[in-house]
């Protein structure tokens, strides 16, 4: 058994995109429309995991996008999603310069979260030993769920 990849309805594919690959740096693998199901799937992979993700070998986030306008709620209870990021300072402070807020800052130096513009909760974790504490992030709140 091997993990494929996990599949995350969208309400508006442009905005989705921007999120998941402008702000948190994933990159598009694939794309396909299915006009008679009237929905497109978009595959994304980790920017190391491209080409493996090609070649059948590396998990993918799966977009869906279904055509006809549905309302989508509970994101939280799917769980989340979790990358590992090599400085997760620079990758918090990136996604909050993007406009995302950070919904669980990383005071710890290991651990934060944000959350997609469909409520998806992505778990960010830093790569190796936890970064040592530091402002602004040993201070700041909470902020909403995740």
């Amino acid at each position: 058994m091997k993990y494929l990849h996990t599949m995350v309805r969208v309400r508006d594919l442009p905005a989705s995109l921007d999120f998941y690959c402008a702000k948190l740096g994933l990159e598009e693998v694939s794309r396909s429309e299915n006009p008679n199901g009237r929905f497109t799937l978009v595959f994304l992979a980790a920017p190391n995991d491209v080409e493996a993700a090609r070649a059948g070998r590396a998990p993918l986030v799966e977009l869906t996008y279904n055509w006809d306008p549905e309302d989508y709620t509970g994101g939280r209870n799917f769980g989340h999603l979790a990358y590992e990021v090599d400085d997760i300072y620079a990758a918090c402070a990136r996604l909050q310069a993007g406009g995302v807020t950070i919904s669980r800052p990383p005071r710890d130096g290991r651990m934060a979260f944000v959350r997609s513009p469909d409520g998806v909760s992505i778990e960010l974790l830093q790569a190796g030993a936890a970064l040592a504490p530091a402002e602004p992030w040993m201070s700041a709140p909470n902020v909403g769920v995740w």
